[in-house]
């Protein structure tokens, strides 16, 4: 079959065409002009010997054109390459080879370090900047001025590559996490499924990068005439203001971020009654952030399962968020919720048999939205999927008899301790529900007796005292004697991720230095 974003966004330049698309600061974008502007760009990497199917690299920070980045490569059929600007230079190659990337659109702040060694690329032709270019025949808002307005977009397959999103690489070099149109399209339309869609009324207020995980809903927003306020770079008093300014509806976010926002001395003097959905992921909110997080905005939240390979698999909506309920239904916070409403997910074993009701396994996700494959990678992709289609999450974690999914932890972060399974996750959780603790992190370390130990990094709000025997007392009341932490380092931050995961690698490295 044929997909045709184009016809999408012409569609909503047709009925929101004075309506604004987009608010970055105090530039403003109505459906018109991004149509306008979206099909000058792919007609501009045309007319510079781009072909559709090419793939077209990202490096940069949220600006006035993020949106138009998002639906002028769709339009053109290019493949969009979204890379990250806390990369070095030496990662940032690598990822333009991999891809072999034809073109980069790229503020100039980063281009500087990158354009000595641009060459180390071979496939690159194209460089757009953005912002503050000197060189005319580089320049982005050059090249789209001289761009034709005509619609040249082109028919694509729909199963054909439309995105390849970049892992991490915590555990190695990155790899390209690659979905087709269909599947980019189906996972946004799952996601406005889990939080009860979108309308023309709609606000949504991007605090992270467009072009990475706070762009998944761009597609329904836009196809609903929905506004979208980017922030260019995250601040919590910003963030407040920006929801009271704007009205913003919708928001996702990382549990960091809520704590952040929460704890702010702005929070519970801003209007925030405009929210109706924050989503959150990366990992489960402890039930003290989530309980604040209630008491400053209302229970509005939504934890979305899922990662870069398959999203959405899971969701815990309001009526689940039960912070003032019976214990039961409390258990529920500490859950990544039930699947959405085209998600399968299964528990399996190393040879693909379905565990039963609360036995531990590696969680398999089937959704729309899962990737078709790693990028030039056939032997990690058929590592990564079952023999039926399933996306092997790497997680583990088990499904409880009302069906819903709790997570263990990462596979490869399992800590084996005298011969029992010890999961990070139930010890962060448990450190976390301590009031003196802001954050905690646990990894394993050698130990002589019982090969691994879990221990913790920890780190203790700034009003707090607390001892690293209280903390191994803590753990061992509430998980056990044999699950306890062995030992607590106390740290000023944890190491994370752009999106906001702790990097474990880095905390063993932390903790064995210390």
């Amino acid at each position: 079959m044929t997909a045709d974003p184009a016809r999408l966004l012409s569609k909503s330049a047709e009925l929101y065409g004075d309506k604004t698309a987009l608010i970055c600061g105090e530039q403003r974008q109505t459906y018109a002009e991004l149509w306008d502007r979206s099909v000058r760009l792919a007609n501009a990497l045309r007319a510079s010997g781009v072909n559709p199917g090419e793939r077209v690299a990202l490096l940069g920070d949220n600006s006035f054109e993020s949106l138009e980045h998002v639906t002028g490569l769709a339009i053109g059929g290019y493949v969009r390459c979204a890379l990250y600007t806390h990369d070095v230079v030496d990662r940032q190659l690598y990822l333009l080879r991999l891809t072999d990337a034809a073109a980069l659109i790229v503020q100039a702040k980063y281009f500087t370090e990158l354009k000595a060694r641009i060459k180390e690329a071979p496939h690159l032709r194209v460089v757009l900047i953005l912002e503050g270019s000197s060189e005319s025949e580089l320049d982005y808002e050059a090249a789209l001025a001289a761009a034709s307005a005509e619609n040249g977009a082109v028919t694509i397959n729909e199963d054909e590559p439309h995105v390849i999103r970049f892992s991490a690489g915590t555990t190695g070099l990155p790899k390209g996490i690659m979905h087709t149109w269909r599947g980019w399209r189906d996972m946004g339309t799952e996601m406005a499924l889990a939080v009860r869609g979108f309308d023309e009324d709609d606000c949504y207020l991007a605090a992270g990068p467009l072009p990475h995980a706070a762009g998944m809903f761009s597609w329904p927003l836009m196809t609903a005439g929905a506004a979208t306020v980017v922030m260019k770079s995250f601040e919590p008093g910003e963030f407040l203001r920006l929801v009271e300014k704007h009205r913003a509806t919708s928001t996702v976010v990382g549990p960091t971020v809520i704590q952040m926002v929460t704890e702010h001395p702005d929070a519970t003097s801003r209007d925030l009654s405009s929210l109706r959905v924050v989503g959150y992921g990366t990992a489960p909110a402890s039930e003290a952030v989530l309980t604040k997080a209630i008491g400053v905005w209302g229970n509005v939240m939504y934890q979305v399962y899922g990662q870069s390979e398959a999203l959405p698999l899971t969701v815990l909506g309001p009526r689940h968020h039960r912070v003032d309920g019976t214990s039961e239904e409390r258990a529920w916070l500490r859950s990544a919720g039930r699947p959405t409403p085209n998600a399968t997910v299964r528990i399996l074993d190393d040879d693909e048999r379905e565990l039963p009701v609360g036995e531990v396994g590696e969680i398999v996700g089937y959704t729309p939205g899962q990737m078709a494959g790693i990028w030039d990678d056939p032997e990690l992709t058929s590592e990564r999927l079952t023999s039926d289609g399933g996306v092997r999450t790497r997680d583990m974690g088990w499904i409880s008899s009302d069906g819903f999914l709790y997570l263990a932890d990462r596979k490869e972060d399992t800590i084996i301790s005298g011969g029992y399974n010890i999961w990070p996750n139930e010890l962060e959780n448990a450190l976390a529900n301590h009031p003196a603790v802001a954050e905690a992190a646990v990894v394993g370390q050698p130990h002589p007796k019982w090969g691994e130990t879990p221990v913790a990094a920890v780190v203790v709000r700034s009003d707090a005292d607390i001892t690293e025997e209280e903390l191994i007392t803590w753990t061992r009341e509430h998980v056990g004697s044999v699950k306890k932490v062995t030992g607590v380092h106390f740290v000023d931050e944890l190491p994370k991720s752009p999106i906001g995961k702790i990097v474990r690698r880095t905390v063993r490295e932390m903790v064995s230095r210390q």
